[in-house]
């Protein structure tokens, strides 16, 4: 694992787009997961303002939801599709084609996370993943406790993300209690992982999840674990230095 420290949110959107550009021009078509939320908005930025100059190429790009609420309408603005259309998607010309969503209102769930694992599997995993840290230790909607192994499922969302949800939503009463989340088996098995922490709110679970037990309370700390792990904090997070 490597740590990385940078001084501001500005300069964690830089290195993170360095990072991701970098990973796009080795494997143009590679398999990819991307976070909603705060955090990855500069970094989608940064993208969209490179994508524009001309410095690299999303046709082939193969990218897979990494969570959604579940029982959201497909065309909801407030659902996680939508969302990534919006800050991802549109601004680097990905065509809704070259994405597989996750199924939010399949009448066999368990079915249905089975084929979205198989999908991947058969797009020969996922090449690289970017994340974002819950306030919880969540990757992606992977509430805790989450297992190592554990695949695309639906899951009930904790208090803590509920209440992080409260102001997207308009109320902490108008969050969907369920949302379906991309496994932490296929998420950990990226060939290459960046997750991006900022701000001093992130500094108490960040400090767990890197340097803490590796425990499915904290489902992050099993990047500990991951192969290829590179984690990009401002000082706000991680004020330790670099690792």
């Amino acid at each position: 694992m490597r740590v990385m420290r940078v001084n501001d949110y500005g300069a964690l959107s830089q290195a993170a787009a360095d990072w991701v550009v970098a990973q796009i021009t080795a494997r143009p078509d590679a398999a990819a997961v991307f976070p909603t939320g705060n955090t990855p908005i500069g970094l989608y930025q940064e993208l969209a303002r490179r994508y524009t100059l001309g410095l690299f190429s999303t046709t082939q790009l193969r990218l897979f939801l990494l969570d959604e609420y579940w029982g959201l309408a497909d065309d909801d603005p407030r659902s996680f599709y939508m969302w990534l259309t919006r800050e991802l998607l549109n601004p680097l010309s990905i065509s809704p084609r070259q994405l597989t969503r996750l199924p939010s209102h399949a009448t066999d769930p368990e079915a249905a996370g089975c084929a979205f694992d198989a999908a991947i599997t058969a797009a020969g995993g996922l090449d690289f993943a970017v994340l974002g840290l819950g306030l919880n230790g969540h990757l992606g909607y992977n509430e805790p406790p989450a297992a190592a192994d554990a695949p695309t499922r639906v899951l009930t969302l904790t208090e803590s993300s509920i209440e992080s949800a409260a102001g997207y939503f308009g109320g902490r009463d108008r969050v969907p209690r369920q949302a379906i989340a991309l496994g932490m088996a296929p998420l950990l098995a990226a060939r290459h992982i960046l997750l991006i922490a900022s701000g001093e709110q992130k500094r108490d679970i960040l400090r767990r999840a890197l340097k803490g037990p590796v425990t499915p309370e904290v489902p992050a700390s099993f990047l500990q674990q991951a192969p290829a792990v590179t984690v990009i904090a401002d000082t706000a997070a991680w004020p330790e230095g670099d690792a």
